[in-house]
């Protein structure tokens, strides 16, 4: 009996074997057939589509302490006429410390009914945000953010392979930012590091991650010279290269003079973000 088992399993485990042998281990070899994503597919937009954006911040000092809290929503259309994007329902909550209740939030009415072209550069051009008050930076950021992810999540397709990183941009690239600051970036990883579901639809998940961008910003008589860290997953659908859903992280740490003050101090900055859709046409 057991020399009969043994000739039953010899084979079998030869033929599990074989891929090894090649330095290829058998899901390896699964996926190189069988996992690839649409090449040269544009988006489709059947129509409007909105989407909720949440982001939290959190400010502590040099000892973790928290020192406030910020809690942005808005709500981002695309699929309009002509390419355009636009903003609603934008509100603004802060809070001090660690553990104090947020008061009611604040609408934001000057991006009520922004609307722009879809292009990532057009939002960096001098006046795109003509109206916005000088200090509105984290209403400017849902502007930066919503094209950065839509910019990482359909782009680049037809450069990702599964779990293989791949660096966009060069190693330094300063980006401007109207009315706030300058980004040194030092370029971004893309991975397709998978496939779930969202919403019913087949997705791939990409990781994007980018560190140690220094970073300087100069806005309503405030300075901070520091470095941003930031990074995120996103999953595009395969049918459509819709973003499904898409999470943001960032800390951004840097030496900060607020106004009136000679002595600076050490500020640490810690965001989150959750991008989902929520009326799907």
């Amino acid at each position: 009996m057991r020399i009969r088992m043994a000739l039953v399993l010899i084979p079998a485990l030869l033929a599990w074997a074989v891929p090894w042998l090649d330095g290829q281990s058998p899901n390896e070899t699964s996926f190189a057939r069988t996992w690839s994503l649409p090449q040269a597919a544009a988006v489709k937009d059947g129509g409007p589509r909105t989407y909720r954006f949440t982001v939290d911040y959190n400010g502590a000092n040099a000892k973790g302490e928290v020192v406030y809290r910020q809690h942005v929503v808005g709500e981002y259309t695309r699929g309009l006429p002509n390419r355009e994007v636009a903003w609603k329902n934008v509100s603004v909550a802060t809070a001090m410390g660690p553990s104090a209740t947020f008061p009611d939030a604040q609408k934001r009415e000057f991006i009520e009914g922004f609307r722009y072209p879809n292009d990532m550069g057009g939002t960096l051009k001098p006046g795109f945000f003509k109206g916005f008050p000088p200090t509105a930076v984290a209403e400017r950021n849902l502007v930066w953010d919503t094209a950065m992810i839509e910019t990482y999540g359909q782009n680049y397709f037809d450069h990702l392979q599964l779990n293989q990183p791949y660096r966009t941009g060069g190693p330094n690239e300063d980006v401007t930012m109207p009315d706030v600051g300058t980004f040194h970036s030092r370029g971004v990883v893309l991975e397709w590091i998978g496939a779930s579901q969202r919403n019913g639809q087949d997705c791939a998940i990409i990781q994007y991650q980018s560190f140690f961008n220094p970073i300087e910003i100069a806005n309503g008589g405030m300075t901070l010279n520091g470095r941003s860290d930031y990074w995120g997953e996103i999953w595009v659908s395969l049918a459509t290269k819709q973003i499904e859903y898409a999470t943001l992280h960032e800390i951004v740490v840097g030496e900060m003079k607020l106004p009136g003050q000679d002595t600076t101090q050490v500020m640490n900055v810690f965001r989150t973000g959750t991008l989902e859709p929520f009326i799907s046409n």
